[in-house]
């Protein structure tokens, strides 16, 4: 299945691309949430009339991401949780209890732009995390990971 792209989507092609994917990812993806046309001379014709309009939200989009890239760029999250003696979690510590500390310290993050590469943090400590905000937009946190002191 062809389509056009109507914004940047990573691995897969830029803004007013033509590129061929499958027919799942067209149609249950890319189509309903309005990231492609099907690769029609219609659709062709449509595109190629709001190709300044829609360059014009690309570039906004990222404007906007940088601005939130720079308020979140070297901040640190702490997080406490339940650990036993050696360090080691109850648990873990995934994108969900992330944003949730950024939103207890005033930081707009949502779950879907964190990404943590080697999976969810099982360990006390300090920790990376990176952040992306756009396909050309990405940014990194420091999350410390404390041991929760619960009364006996």
């Amino acid at each position: 299945m062809d389509v056009i792209l109507l914004e940047k989507i990573k691995k897969l092609g830029d803004l007013g691309d033509t590129v061929k994917v499958k027919p799942g990812f067209g149609r249950n993806f890319l189509l309903p949430q309005g990231k492609a046309l099907a690769a029609t001379d219609a659709n062709r014709k449509v595109f190629e009339a709001r190709k300044a309009e829609l360059v014009k939200k690309a570039n906004e989009s990222i404007n906007a991401a940088k601005i939130r890239a720079e308020a979140l760029a070297g901040k640190t999250l702490t997080i406490k949780a339940l650990a036993a003696e050696e360090g080691k979690l109850y648990g873990s510590v995934g994108p969900a209890e992330i944003v949730e500390a950024a939103e207890a310290a005033g930081l707009s993050l949502r779950k879907s732009e964190i990404d943590m590469v080697t999976g969810p943090i099982r360990a006390i400590g300090s920790y990376t995390v990176a952040v992306r905000l756009h396909t050309e937009v990405e940014t990194s946190l420091t999350v410390v990971v404390e041991e929760e002191r619960t009364k006996a």
